[in-house]
């Protein structure tokens, strides 16, 4: 795949300054095209795919949203917290809708690890395989992802 003048043209919308303060893309210089080819080959390693991914971040969300701005525990390890931030966000690839500012927190009592995501995540994770750029403050790890939130891998199954 190569980078188009469509993707130029969003990479400027990921910009700091644009639709958020510190944009989408971090430290990263790659162009958005290989930003996005290196993670679906990183999802497809791990046996997952986006929908699955984000599929998952909607479920603990769902779960969370029981808390009421707090956290709650849910079984059998984990807590979840989901809080709404004021405003909302449109999706950088052009996307009709405005995704609500509101962050997850999945907290993995077994692994004492943890993560925190956004609508807006979600949304371009399942829309475009999008988990932002290195070293942007909500870039999404596929691997850190699937160990935190225990996502099982695509089985395959061949007929013959």
């Amino acid at each position: 795949m190569k980078q188009t003048k469509r993707m130029d043209e969003i990479q400027k919308r990921m910009k700091p300054g644009r639709i958020t303060l510190n944009g989408f893309l971090g430290e990263d210089k790659r162009n958005l095209v290989d930003i996005l080819i290196e993670d679906d080959a990183r999802v497809k390693r791990l046996n997952l795919s986006h929908k699955k991914i984000a599929k998952k971040m909607i479920k603990f969300k769902k779960k969370g949203l029981n808390g009421m701005g707090e956290f709650i525990k849910v079984d059998p390890h984990f807590e979840i917290k989901v809080e709404s931030v004021r405003g909302k966000l449109p999706c950088p690839f052009g996307d009709p809708g405005i995704f609500p500012k509101v962050n997850t927190t999945v907290i993995n009592n077994n692994i004492d690890e943890s993560v925190v995501y956004t609508d807006l995540n979600i949304h371009m994770i399942w829309a475009h395989g999008f988990y932002e750029g290195k070293g942007s403050k909500f870039r999404q790890d596929p691997a850190k992802l699937k160990e935190i939130l225990k996502i099982e891998e695509i089985k395959e199954s061949y007929e013959i």
